[in-house]
């Protein structure tokens, strides 16, 4: 695979997983600012805990993606 594709398949990936940690954390916040308004999941520790696993998993991904696939720039 040459080094446009490398870095652009890579690169797609780190923005995957900034999207879905975003998308959790926004999540989280509509509980934390309205959590009555949130008819479809009556159990509201349950669902934010459901949102921090896919954060926290995500970040995991996105932590190996960085450590195992960016070059290190030598100075």
């Amino acid at each position: 695979m040459n080094g446009e594709m490398e870095k652009m398949l890579r690169d797609a990936l780190i923005i995957k997983y900034e999207g879905e940690i975003a998308e959790a954390k926004a999540n989280i916040k509509v509980y934390f600012m309205n959590p009555v308004g949130i008819g479809e999941h009556p159990d509201i520790i349950s669902a934010m805990d459901t949102q921090i696993e896919k954060m926290a998993h995500a970040e995991e991904k996105l932590l190996a993606v960085r450590n195992h696939f960016v070059p290190v720039k030598v100075v």
